[in-house]
């Protein structure tokens, strides 16, 4: 979708959205009191409900992930979609018409309903190609399938299919199940013409992580096709982007999660083959190169919050083909999270080959047998200079030097540096020194504009979600207890306060992350419906955000009153004021009195000012007690 979303447009969305119904969908909610709905978090395995919902502020938080958020964020982890997929599905179900915003004019975007009828009808031709596989027609279908290893079973497990080579009778089966041209063209099934799409192909469903498909992708199988092509792929839809689509992200999306890696081969029969070998992380690009989009992707299923959580291991032969692809993935590395790793099958098979040839625990060995990516990449830099001759040498460690320099992770350097040594031949001291030049020059460079996390309209989507530098609160640490509950109080319960928040500031809060988050709270008066969506668009970090949210739904343990959050603010202001006495009380002791006479006065007539503060505060804080 070219342009942005009209904000008025997003606001009309959240304001129709009953996240309670959203998430219903996916999880049992039953009433845990206080407003507060909770279930089975969908996010992470557990037997005990640690997942709430509030539909009256429409948040959601898992106590034991983290996982949280607002019905729009539900719908793009749920099912793995961007900012501007999620309100364009949201829409859908509310009823609303987004408009594009291009050029400063508003323009109508997809009529509500179009996308939701696009998926159906995509769903319809799965389900029509499947039972045309069985078919006398499609003969040259399932020989081809048998002679890359896979029976019945593994073709419906897949749901694999078959184009009849009529050429309308996909347009006339969708037709009587009440889909009309407008959408069959929309979804790709069928041409401007009336002739379907695909013709006289096997054909491979691709979904989306939550099971819906998308579009198709279709073998050659007759030599007398008339597109010379020996795949095609359904063109560019509402629904189908090809340098955002992943086959076998349906299958792979949970164990990538549970597992935290991702492998990454080249065709629909290595995704299968892979799979049915135990290798349940496997997917593959369709109809184009492995892009960044598609790193981002699983950046979002293995999640990262963490730089090095999970792996990401590319499959490539061991051919000039596969090395030129590797450094292809390296030039884009950093747009990945994980350890970024390949797999080399030296004979040149691929892994449904490999399948064929040497059986399923080739496939999962040729995976186990894994390298970094970075060794990969500087053996094969190192590879095209002489290292007999001293000058060749020099060159390779220049040339390698500033890979080694760029790997994230600072405590591997070291070693590659020694390995670096071993393979070239020079000295470890004269290679450790040529990468803190190459350091220092990757430093002095002018860095490359961060990514983005999405911003309100989708703007900016894809980007790598950047760590926050401010450690989070640990929910148990009972030192923090009153920070936390007032803030619950403020943020759940805004009206219990005046209007400068019973006096409760910033500096009030001892632990980073709360004070930032006070910080935004205290910045406005409460001013009604959206006033929580502005305080996360103040804070502009994404795990300070994650902790509002989990503030927002975390239950108070009784029913606050205007005395309650009163004695709250009272005992957070008590405990600062008690921390300020004892700094000063410290500071007293290691004053010389005589040396620092009208210092020391001062000090202590500010101790006494203290103390006075502390006595009413201890007695406006007993109603908390």
């Amino acid at each position: 979708m070219a342009g942005r979303i009209n904000d008025e447009d997003i606001a009309l969305v959240r304001e129709r959205v009953r996240i309670d119904e959203i998430i219903g969908d996916h999880v049992a909610l039953r009433n845990a009191g206080g407003g507060s709905l909770k279930g089975l978090c969908p996010f992470h395995d557990e037997k005990t409900p640690s997942f709430h919902v509030t539909p009256a502020r429409g948040f959601f938080h898992c106590f034991g992930c983290g996982e949280g958020g607002d019905a729009i964020t539900f719908v793009q982890k749920i099912n793995n979609l961007t900012f501007t997929e999620a309100i364009q599905f949201l829409a859908d179900r509310t009823g609303v018409q987004l408009r594009i915003v291009e050029d400063g004019s508003a323009r109508p975007g997809l009529p509500p309903g179009l996308r939701v009828r696009i998926l159906e009808a995509n769903a319809a031709a799965a389900e029509f190609f499947a039972g045309q596989l069985l078919s006398p027609d499609a003969l040259v279908a399932r020989q081809f399938l048998d002679g890359r290893g896979f029976d019945r079973t593994a073709a419906e497990h897949f749901g694999v299919g078959y184009a009849p080579r009529g050429g309308r009778d996909l347009h006339r089966h969708l037709n009587q199940k009440g889909f009309s041209d407008e959408v069959l063209r929309q979804a790709g099934l069928v041409r401007d013409n009336g002739w379907d799409f695909f013709q006289g192909r096997l054909l491979w469903p691709i979904r989306d992580s939550g099971s819906s498909t998308l579009g198709f992708g279709g073998r050659r199988l007759f030599d007398d096709d008339r597109l010379p092509a020996k795949y095609i792929n359904t063109p560019e839809t509402p629904v189908y982007k090809k340098s955002q689509v992943l086959y076998g992200l349906d299958l792979a999306r949970q164990p990538i999660g549970k597992k935290h890696q991702a492998v990454v081969v080249e065709g629909y029969t290595d995704v299968m083959a892979a799979h049915l070998s135990g290798v349940d992380t496997a997917v593959a690009s369709c109809g184009t190169a492995f892009g960044d989009d598609h790193g981002r992707l699983l950046q979002r299923l293995m999640g990262n919050h963490d730089a090095f959580n999970g792996e990401v291991i590319f499959t490539f032969d061991g051919d000039a083909a596969g090395q030129k692809a590797a450094l292809k993935v390296f030039d884009g590395d950093r747009n990945f999270i994980a350890q970024t790793y390949v797999a080399i099958e030296p004979r040149g098979l691929d892994p449904c080959d490999l399948r064929l040839q040497h059986g399923d625990a080739a496939v999962r060995e040729l995976v186990a047998r894994r390298v970094p990516l970075y060794r990969f990449v500087m053996s094969n830099v190192i590879t095209g200079f002489d290292l007999d001759r001293a000058d060749g040498r020099l060159a390779a460690l220049r040339a390698a030097a500033p890979l080694v320099s760029s790997i994230r992770d600072s405590s591997l350097v070291n070693g590659y540096a020694r390995e670096l040594s071993t393979m070239i031949g020079m000295d470890l001291d004269e290679v450790r020194a040529e990468l803190s030049r190459a350091s220092r020059r990757r430093i002095e460079e002018p860095p490359a504009r961060p990514a983005t996390a999405p911003g309100p309209t989708g703007e900016g989507d894809a980007g790598p979600a950047l760590v926050s530098a401010i450690p989070m609160p640990d929910p148990r640490d009972r030192r923090l207890e009153v920070e936390r509950t007032t803030l619950k109080l403020m943020l759940q319960q805004p009206l219990l306060f005046d209007d400068a928040w019973n006096g409760v500031q910033p500096d009030h809060f001892a632990h980073p992350a709360y004070r930032l988050v006070a910080r935004a709270v205290t910045a406005e008066p409460y001013s009604g419906q959206r006033w929580t969506d502005e305080l996360l668009e103040r804070i502009e970090d994404e795990q300070v955000d994650q902790l509002v949210v989990e503030l927002l739904v975390e239950p108070v343990v009784v029913t606050p009153d205007e005395d309650y959050a009163a004695s709250y603010s009272a005992r957070l202001q008590l405990v600062h004021v008690t921390r300020q006495i004892n700094d000063l009380k410290s500071r007293l002791q290691r004053t010389n009195p005589l040396e620092h006479e009208s210092e020391h006065k001062r000090m202590f007539s500010q101790l006494l000012t203290l103390e006075t503060q502390r006595k009413h505060l201890q007695q406006a804080s007993l109603g908390a007690l």
